[in-house]
């Protein structure tokens, strides 16, 4: 069962930024495309993000130009750094390889708000 271990959400002021990171089994970073979600209350689970073994890139259009994804497998690590930070961007936001899993981490909240 692969664990995600996501930290570094706060509470930042809008056009603020904070860079959120997702620890992952070493091996994962080599076979899987590791995405980011975030699920707001009363919303549903949305991608944010996602890189592909390949470090290709993927991004919906309400974060492209704000959000950026890339992975240190040397610390197992990817990362998602978020700038111009916008209210409707809080969240609680977790990593997965499987959006259809039924293994999720806590997740980190981010909070966008004056």
């Amino acid at each position: 069962q692969v664990q995600f271990v996501e930290s570094g959400g706060g509470l930042v002021q809008p056009g603020g930024s904070l860079r959120l990171s997702c620890t992952v089994s070493r091996a994962i970073l080599w076979i899987a495309t590791v995405a980011w979600y975030r699920q707001a209350p009363g919303k549903q689970r949305e991608l944010v993000a996602s890189i592909t073994t390949r470090s290709n890139t993927n991004y919906p259009d309400s974060v492209k130009g704000r959000f950026t994804i890339s992975k240190d497998i040397g610390q197992s690590t990817v990362y998602l750094q978020m700038n111009d930070l916008k209210p409707e961007d809080t969240a609680l936001y977790y990593c997965n390889t499987d959006p259809s899993s039924q293994s999720w981490g806590q997740g980190t909240q981010v909070t966008v708000s004056s």
